[in-house]
């Protein structure tokens, strides 16, 4: 079970900070994912971490505003996104797919509830 958090309402330019929990297993082995949501759209991959931490990956126009990490020994992935934008308003979901990372949600076996980013201009 994954348990997003960490959404919320904030104003262009502040930053947040979401979490993905998971219980019930070890995703140590797993790859994890951040994908988003926004109304009337298709999800969209946002970022991901190899199982190991050492490799990263984030949609093109993301690269260098949000930045993704991992603690195994917690069971938790991480999203930091900094300089956010309206158009980061989103429903967030956290994923995990065993093995090597997808940019394909229709992949992930795992998957939170999401959490909502409105972001204000």
């Amino acid at each position: 079970q994954l348990q997003a958090s960490g959404g919320g309402l904030v104003q262009a330019g502040d930053s947040l900070r979401l979490s993905c929990a998971a219980s019930g297993r070890t995703f140590s082995t797993y790859a994890m994912c951040w994908f988003r949501q926004a109304p009337g759209k298709e999800r969209e991959f946002v970022s991901a971490i190899s199982w190991g931490g050492g490799s990263t990956y984030y949609a093109d126009s993301l690269k260098g505003r949000f930045t993704i990490s991992r603690d195994n020994a917690k069971n938790t992935v991480y999203l930091q996104m900094n300089s956010l934008k309206p158009e980061d308003t989103a429903v967030y979901y956290c994923a995990a797919k065993k093995g090597s990372y997808s940019g394909n949600y229709r992949l992930y076996e795992y998957w939170g509830q999401g959490t909502l980013v409105t972001v204000s201009s």
